[in-house]
């Protein structure tokens, strides 16, 4: 089925190339999901170029591709022995249904191809329609090990991972983009999902790039806005449905201690939070106030894009005992601090922290090109060597 890819100077080859291929082998339907603009049209078009079979592809942005679907059912029926991709399927997820219907009429695999900027939880049809014929796969903005080559880390960490913004020509085009998508995500992408006001959206937004990496409270955040603590929430889950925001749930270890039960909040991508804090620049990035959660977000970012599957959590005791992230994976347990300095030092709460929770691996994730054992079972790596280095944990036997 898969021939030999071929070259694209335009395209940086995605981690999960392979999965999405395999999932096209082995599955009715696959999807890939991710924030608008991640690249998940390009990173499909690549993917059909490399397949034997033919392909017709429905943009459901396009009006003439809309107009293809108003008879649905002959549309696909027509194309039963092709891949079918159909991109942005979140504006017709009452597609979900009918394609359970062909699927299951069709028999075997590679079917559909679905691209999605919702996450499975607000494409609530699929989920229920397509159970046991899906697929998900997740596309982020680059990860650090997908960058070009030339790219820095403080680049990366300035103008995010999102692919227009991380490859402009300089910082004022890439700047001018990330002001640009977030006033088209608020004026036109959130219109599919009714009872939301884009003015209070946008000022909810550069609030949480204000508290990025910090306990969230609904009631002060409500507060600020004018609005309800529930309507705060889920103006904050639907960020986080479409990607644009992440909730990180706390870690509740058996302890006496009394320990913070809210989530950490992060905006998906450090080039959003400096666009929403007006920071254009790295000078400007190094010398605010942000820097240290910029980083820690970073951080987290590739850990999620790298371990998709993984439990992700923080710890954190009304005493100061603290640990950024941890990861839960298979029975492993990794403590994951997070210091936006070439010489890191650990304080007495990360020492109790760990204490508490008995991780398998400490990694104290810096800016450094070598890292080195800080002291037993805690090391300092850079964010490539962190990730390996969970790598390496994930798969050796738990002892």
């Amino acid at each position: 089925m898969v021939k030999s890819f071929k070259a694209n100077p335009m395209y940086y080859p995605r981690k999960i190339e392979k999965e999405v291929l395999r999932g096209i082998e082995h599955n009715p339907v696959t999807a890939i999901l991710g924030p608008r603009q991640c690249g998940k049209s390009t990173l499909a078009k690549y993917i059909i170029g490399s397949i034997s079979k033919e392909v017709v592809f429905i943009d459901l942005e396009r009006p003439a591709d809309i107009q293809k679907l108003e008879n649905a059912e002959w549309f696909l029926v027509a194309n039963k022995e092709k891949l079918i991709c159909i991109d942005e399927i979140q504006r017709r997820p009452d597609l979900f249904p009918l394609l359970r219907s062909l699927v299951d009429d069709w028999g075997g695999t590679g079917h559909f191809l679905i691209l999605g900027s919702a996450s499975r939880d607000l494409l609530k049809q699929s989920s229920e329609s397509l159970a046991g014929r899906i697929t998900y796969k997740y596309l982020t903005p680059f990860l650090i090990d997908e960058l070009p080559e030339g790219y820095s880390s403080d680049k990366y960490l300035l103008r995010g991972g999102f692919p227009r913004s991380l490859l402009a020509e300089d910082e004022n085009i890439s700047f001018e983009w990330r002001e640009d998508f977030i006033t088209t995500f608020l004026e036109r992408d959130l219109l599919l999902w009714s009872g939301f006001s884009p003015a209070t959206m946008k000022k909810l937004w550069m609030m949480m790039a204000n508290l990025n990496g910090q306990i969230v409270n609904y009631s002060l955040i409500a507060a600020s806005l004018g609005v309800s603590s529930v309507t705060a929430k889920n103006y904050a889950d639907l960020l986080s449905s479409t990607f644009m925001l992440r909730l990180l749930p706390p870690y509740l270890a058996k302890t006496r201690k009394r320990l913070i039960k809210s989530p950490k909040i992060y905006i998906a991508d450090t080039g959003l939070t400096n666009a929403l804090l007006g920071i254009s620049e790295f000078n400007q990035l190094a010398g605010h106030p942000s820097m240290g959660a910029a980083w820690e977000a970073l951080v987290f970012a590739n850990l999620f894009g790298s371990f998709p599957k993984g439990g992700f959590y923080f710890y954190r005791t009304s005493n100061g005992a603290e640990i950024d992230i941890i990861l839960t994976y298979r029975g492993k347990l990794i403590a994951v601090e997070c210091k936006a300095s070439t010489s890191p030092v650990l304080t007495s709460g990360t020492y109790s922290a760990i204490d508490d929770i008995k991780p398998d691996a400490t990694i104290v994730v810096s800016p450094v090109e070598n890292g080195w054992p800080l002291k037993p079972g805690i090391e300092v790596l850079n964010i490539s060597s962190a990730i390996e280095k969970v790598k390496q944990l994930l798969i050796k036997p738990k002892m």
